[in-house]
């Protein structure tokens, strides 16, 4: 787990295909996803749209609130795009199951608890009880992180078949985000069959220095969700010994969040 999520690269592709709604959400991302306003220039280089079709797409994005044109002609998201997330995220059932077990883990460490749903070959955090602490994690709702550094992303990965997780890490792309991040699937394969084995993940400050987490997969009965919840602190503050400690308690909260998800949501229900 880490106290904040990757950028993203250079290029945006859309994975559902050439059409013309594929095409407008692959330039979306590629605003959305940017550190921050995109200039046209920078949103063909980062869509790989031709220029015809990027500035009708521009123009429709504009229109519906998706997107904001500055007055320097930079682009940057709309506020449609809140309102959108907002309704999502507030009727995610999901997340309104997992949340009392999320509350009682918080209760129980002190440090920043997260719920994350893998999404290919990233997580995305749905929700988060912050730190009681004056340090704390840097981590949003909606923000998503690479699955192979994060302890999330590995608790989630490790429920998966071998075919199924085979083919995410032959589409994933290994960057050394510090000295302990994997850098090829071998070895994530590897800790994988820990994890499984163990029932939990760590994050030894793979993704983010200083930052560390124990994880625990989220085994929903009768549903495809991969999913997963971790603790997480600063290094400084969090030892590993601390969070081995808490391995136990992880594991209980993420089965009761699996349980009370199989009841609550029905067979095949629970996603978000």
């Amino acid at each position: 787990m880490t106290g904040e999520a990757a950028g993203g690269g250079d290029e945006v592709r859309a994975e559902a295909g050439t059409g013309t709604l594929g095409k407008a959400i692959t330039v979306l991302e590629a605003v959305v996803t940017a550190d921050g306003p995109q200039r046209f220039t920078d949103i063909l280089a980062r869509s790989g749209q031709p220029r015809g079709t990027l500035y009708r797409l521009l123009s429709h994005l504009v229109e519906e609130g998706l997107l904001i044109q500055r007055r320097d002609l930079s682009y940057e998201p709309g506020l449609r795009l809140l309102t959108l997330a907002y309704r999502s995220w507030s009727a995610n059932r999901f997340r309104d199951v997992a949340e009392p077990h999320l509350q009682r883990l918080h209760e129980l460490t002190g440090e920043t608890v997260h719920l994350g749903i893998l999404r290919e070959t990233e997580i995305v955090y749905v929700d988060k009880v912050e730190s009681r602490q004056t340090v704390r994690m840097s981590s949003q709702i909606g923000k998503a992180s690479p699955a192979y550094c994060t302890g999330i992303g590995k608790a989630a990965l490790s429920l998966l078949g071998q075919p199924e997780l085979e083919g995410i890490l032959a589409r994933t792309e290994f960057h050394a985000f510090t000295p302990h991040t994997h850098r090829s699937a071998a070895t994530l394969l590897a800790e994988i069959e820990e994890i499984r084995r163990d029932g939990h993940a760590f994050d030894r400050e793979e993704h983010e220095t200083e930052i560390r987490c124990v994880a625990a997969p989220i085994l929903i009965p009768g549903s495809e969700l991969a999913a997963g919840l971790s603790v997480t602190g600063p290094a400084y503050r969090v030892t590993m010994e601390q969070l081995s400690a808490w391995a136990a308690a992880v594991r209980a909260a993420a089965q009761a969040v699996g349980e009370d998800a199989a009841i609550r949501l029905g067979p095949g229900r629970g996603g978000p």
